[in-house]
């Protein structure tokens, strides 16, 4: 019972973490420094992990949001695993595995001075494992999941643009609509989907079998 749902119980505890640093966030943001309290709309979740509040304050939102932001990629590299047991493809099953492990030690960084860094190379590898797996949902009869995948995937490029274009307005909605958006996703595709459902598609080495014979 605690393996089958150990993503969701890692989900709802990193979920209940971040909520506890967004209630004790002191206050201050990019576009108001003397402002009070977390800002949905004009705080990214960033601020959580700073030393200092961006009011000057000091950050009791710090330990909170960290160990949360530790127990969130955890949960994402079980499912990670998960999924690639279900693939046919032992080459994509074993990159979205190796992949979203590696994921959990560059989210754990990104509450130290390699911040950006590690934050870029995490988004990489996070979305590079979605789009794999997008690529057999769409070969699967599961309607319903090609178009949330799709549509996650639409977010997170649109939200990409806004950074592109420095769009700093909208962009702090979308990063927790992004966030929401790819969780649902996560938690949809752990325990509602199955092997069977990919049986039907044929790995790269068993069609190249098929050409020859």
């Amino acid at each position: 019972m605690i393996k089958k749902y150990s993503v969701l119980t890692g989900v709802v505890i990193s979920l209940v973490l971040m909520m506890i640093a967004i209630s004790v966030y002191p206050g201050g943001s990019m576009f108001d420094k003397n402002s009070v309290g977390f800002d949905w709309s004009t705080n990214f979740t960033s601020n959580l992990f700073a030393t200092k509040a961006l009011n000057g304050a000091e950050n009791p939102s710090r330990i909170w949001a960290y160990i949360g932001m530790i127990v969130l990629p955890l949960s994402y590299a079980i499912f990670f695993i998960n999924m690639s047991k279900k693939l046919p493809d032992k080459k994509a099953g074993n990159m979205i595995k190796y992949l979203g492990i590696a994921n959990v030690l560059c989210m754990t960084l990104i509450v130290t001075p390699l911040h950006d860094l590690m934050l870029n190379i995490s988004i990489t590898l996070f979305w590079t494992c979605i789009i794999i797996i997008t690529v057999f949902i769409l070969k699967t009869r599961l309607h319903l999941f090609k178009f949330l995948c799709i549509v996650c995937l639409v977010i997170f490029y649109y939200s990409i643009y806004l950074w592109a274009i420095s769009d700093w307005d909208l962009l702090p909605t979308m990063q927790k609509l992004n966030f929401i958006n790819s969780t649902l996703l996560i938690l949809a595709l752990e325990y509602f989907t199955k092997q069977e459902d990919f049986a039907h598609i044929k790995s790269g080495r068993r069609k190249e079998y098929a050409t020859n014979k």
